[in-house]
């Protein structure tokens, strides 16, 4: 049985790097969109784009879904938790808060998977180390909401939504498990999640944003979704799938390091954003956070010494 490697090769990380600006490419393009679209035709836009994105790609790699009521079923339960659920909350949330701001919050799905894999597995169980993570990490939260904002304004529902999509994240890391046992190819579980997100995002649309009575939007927004879907998530997926299968799950969670400053950066030289002090000390600590939930760097360190 092959071992996992706990290094990557100069290619490998230079496609973690690629991954993180996708993915942190998506708060931006969710940034642009919500200034012309509401949240629920964003997502729908996003999902059923991506959806088609893989299948044209799968046909032409010769490949095809499965058919069984079982994994439709399976599919439908990682759509809601790791795109319907997610999407709509930080969309939401950004309508109300920095792009930035929205993926420094997004970074806590690390600390919260320890807790669900906790609570729900038997293997992945809590360590004091892991412990401290989560405390530091979520202390970076307290520290980026400030005192001034408990009073139950509109940026702390949307810092609520962001956690909420971040625990949404988590709970579809362990919910997606199951494919393993099932024997079902990751790219596969994409298209099929994506799909059955599209059909569950369609009539919510229609229902609630009646995209009919919207005004058209403009180039930029539309150019953000086409970005949003193909880039950000169809691309991303395939990128993803490309580096676990060569450095491994462990080595591939460093992403979630590398998102926060893509997303920041995009947001300041293309959307006008800022970040106050409080901002970048919650960053550091959920930072300190990730790192002591990685254990990576303390294992080097205990080695050295």
């Amino acid at each position: 049985m092959p071992t996992a490697r706990t290094s990557m090769t100069p290619a490998e990380w230079g496609m973690l790097i690629a991954l993180s600006l996708l993915w942190g490419g998506s708060f931006f393009f969710n940034g642009v969109a919500v200034k012309d679209l509401p949240p629920l035709t964003i997502v729908f836009s996003r999902v059923a784009l991506a959806a088609l994105t893989l299948y044209l790609f799968m046909a032409a790699t010769g490949r095809r879904l499965p058919g069984s009521r079982e994994v439709w079923l399976a599919f439908a339960g990682m759509g809601i938790l790791n795109n319907v659920v997610p999407f709509s909350l930080i969309v939401w949330g950004q309508s109300q808060i920095a792009s930035g701001v929205a993926s420094i919050l997004n970074a806590t799905t690390p600390l919260f998977t320890v807790l669900v894999a906790h609570a729900f597995t038997a293997d992945e169980r809590l360590t004091p180390l892991r412990a401290g993570g989560v405390v530091a990490g979520f202390a970076g939260v307290a520290v980026m909401l400030g005192g001034g904002h408990l009073a139950g304004g509109a940026p702390v529902l949307a810092y609520a939504a962001c956690l909420g999509a971040a625990l949404s994240y988590a709970l579809s890391s362990v919910y997606g498990r199951r494919f393993r046992a099932l024997g079902i190819a990751p790219l596969s579980v994409a298209a099929g999640q994506l799909t059955v997100s599209s059909l569950i995002m369609l009539p919510m649309m229609l229902i609630v944003d009646r995209p009919w009575a919207l005004a058209m939007p403009g180039m930029d927004t539309v150019l953000a979704l086409i970005g949003l879907a193909t880039v950000s998530t169809a691309l991303a997926y395939l990128l993803f799938f490309r580096i676990l299968a060569g450095a491994g799950a462990t080595n591939i969670s460093l992403v979630t390091f590398l998102i926060p400053p893509s997303a920041i950066l995009l947001g300041i030289l293309f959307l006008g954003e800022t970040l106050l002090p409080r901002h970048l000390a919650g960053l550091a600590l959920i930072g300190l956070g990730l790192a002591l939930v990685d254990g990576r760097l303390m294992r080097r360190r205990a080695r050295a010494a």
